[in-house]
């Protein structure tokens, strides 16, 4: 990195930081500091609601998951505008008419104290969890490509976003997540136009989805009921509308960005605002990493992405075979360019040289993968230690090795900008949380300068733990599956919970206790069985807890009247 990119990427921070902090100084108390003043137009709410979900992993690991394995990751995220819907018809307007600072206050009301309790604790447990990953993702591939300390760097992102959503509360996150979603918009489609105008001359736009799409990777759509397929049409509309109706719904760090809205209105319209966005986004976002598997069939790509895995290759017994992996690599992506210049440069294929150029390719593409595997089992001999998987690294080795300097500090703060983004709403959250349903209940009536106060010290708190639970993390096939696997072991059974809340009423609070404790464990235990993909997880966690709760209720009644 130049000076230039050092100025670009340390000015971005630190005006995002003062901003936030000047901008949003003196909460003197609860409402400001938790609502934000329920000041938030429409507008803000959808971008703080989107920058919440967009993480530093986001645009590190979804760039090269397209990369690896096409665009049909996108299906992931097909539940999310039904969920939209479903939260602003059900979700709001209860959590508007109550009056509420967290999700969870309203489970007291409907069931019991404990079960309020169980729930605010299952969003803190992984809601804590995750807080740490999203520090953790960008600092260890940084720290990998740029030779940076990861503690270092762990602690650099941590303490940026603890100065200021220690500073403002809800507001401050709010007002930075604007100028963090600038950002990132101008950053990525900076890269998207650069990627293109690096493609060889003859290489249009549509010339480069063609050689994509004879690659396999624009295959959006899989409408497979096989359950070993992570990434379908069904586990998207499914498992992904209950994923997302879990996650902005009943985790906090969502539902306090539209409860900070101006009115039930303003939140619903930033939630639809989200909806109508989200997917684009995501579809640009793999779109940008499919260009970038568009440009390496015209350059040559190294055998892993990882460049700790290189260099512990490098330096060990296995540096001959590695080489020769290379360069075998090398022979076989010469082929790929030469044969999709060809193809470019034809006015006009038949249908049966189109079908025999994709057969080709296909061909070229399997041998290239079964390189890459060999590749794998070296490292791994090499050093059983390095992260083999290299998808996580695709992106950041594209910015650093074909981007004009400049633009390399832009798109590194766009993915510092994402962390932070990310990491202060889930401390923030985290920090309301405890306050209101854990500590204030604890500590009875106090002022409100006490309770401002005392989240102030809980988001401290929560982003030292942050800290050091990414200093203690390490990576885990792709940083962007890690997360949502977090999220599916616990939202489906937070889910079923409010739905027992909202919809079966003779349901009480004992039961939905009980049943909650119960789902818990078989899900945790579904998960390490791997009985199913993890999408699926949100689902059955739901039907699980409502199914246990309503036939111990309907056992208790059946065992009261017996009684009687």
């Amino acid at each position: 990195m130049l000076l230039i990119d050092w100025i670009i990427l340390i000015g971005t921070l630190v005006f995002i930081v003062a901003y936030g902090s000047w901008k949003t100084k003196g909460s003197k108390n609860v409402q400001d500091y938790i609502r934000g003043g329920n000041e938030a137009q429409w507008w803000t709410v959808g971008l703080s609601v989107m920058a919440t979900q967009a993480s530093a992993i986001t645009f590190l690991s979804t760039p090269g998951q397209a990369f690896h394995s096409g665009m049909g990751f996108v299906q992931f995220y097909f539940g999310l505008p039904i969920a939209m819907v479903i939260i602003c018809l059900v979700f709001i307007p209860i959590y508007y008419r109550l009056e509420v600072y967290t999700a969870y206050e309203y489970l007291e009301g409907r069931f019991d104290r404990k079960t309020r309790t169980l729930t605010a604790l299952l969003f803190l447990v992984q809601r804590g969890l995750s807080a740490g990953i999203t520090i953790f993702a960008p600092a260890i591939i940084l720290s990998a490509v740029l030779g940076w300390n990861l503690t270092t760097l762990n602690v650099i992102i941590g303490v940026l976003v603890i100065i200021y959503t220690v500073s403002g509360g809800t507001k401050a996150v709010n007002v930075t997540q604007k100028q963090q979603m600038a950002v990132i918009f101008f950053g990525m489609v900076t890269a998207f136009i650069l990627i293109i105008q690096y493609l060889p001359e003859e290489i249009s736009f549509t010339k480069a989805l063609e050689i994509a799409g004879t690659s396999g990777k624009l295959d959006v759509l899989n409408f497979s009921l096989d359950l070993d397929n992570r990434y379908t049409f069904w586990s998207g509309i499914i498992g992904g509308t209950f994923l997302m109706l879990s996650y902005f719904g009943t985790d906090q760090s969502q539902v306090q960005r539209y409860l900070s809205g101006k009115s039930v209105q303003q939140s619903q319209l930033g939630l639809i605002f989200n909806g109508l966005l989200k997917v684009p986004m995501q579809f640009f976002i793999l779109l940008v990493g499919v260009m970038v598997f568009v440009f390496y069939q015209f350059n040559y790509s190294p055998l892993n992405f990882n460049p700790a895995a290189t260099k512990a290759v490098s330096e060990s017994q296995y540096q001959p075979e590695y080489q020769k992996l290379q360069d075998d690599l090398k022979e076989i992506q010469s082929e790929k360019q030469e044969k999709s210049l060809l193809y470019a440069r034809a006015a006009d294929f038949s249908t049966a040289e189109k079908d025999k150029f994709r057969e080709e390719m296909l061909d070229l593409n399997a041998a290239e993968i079964q390189k890459r595997e060999k590749a794998v089992e070296i490292i791994s001999q090499a050093d059983e230690t390095v992260e083999t998987n290299d998808k996580d690294y695709v992106f950041i080795h594209f910015i650093l090795n074909n981007l004009p300097r400049g633009l390399i500090g832009l798109l590194l703060a766009v993915i510092l900008s994402a962390a932070m983004s990310s990491t202060a709403s889930e401390l923030n959250a985290l920090a309301s949380t405890t306050v209101i349903d854990l500590y204030k209940r604890n500590v009875g009536q106090r002022s409100e300068e006490h309770f401002v106060k005392a989240s102030k010290w809980f988001t401290l708190g929560w982003g030292i733990l942050a800290i050091l639970v990414a200093s203690i993390a390490d990576l885990f096939d792709n940083l962007i599956q890690l997360v949502n696997i977090i999220g599916s072991i616990f939202y489906g059974n937070v889910l079923g919970i409010f739905l027992l809340a909202f919809f079966i009423k003779y349901v009480r609070g004992h039961s939905v206790f009980i049943a909650a404790l119960i789902t818990q464990a078989i899900i945790i235990g579904i998960y390490f069985l791997d009985i199913m993909p993890y999408l699926w997880l949100n689902f059955t966690g739901c039907a699980l807890v409502m199914s246990i709760a309503v036939l111990l209720q309907v056992s208790g009644n059946k065992i009261i009247a017996l009684r009687k």
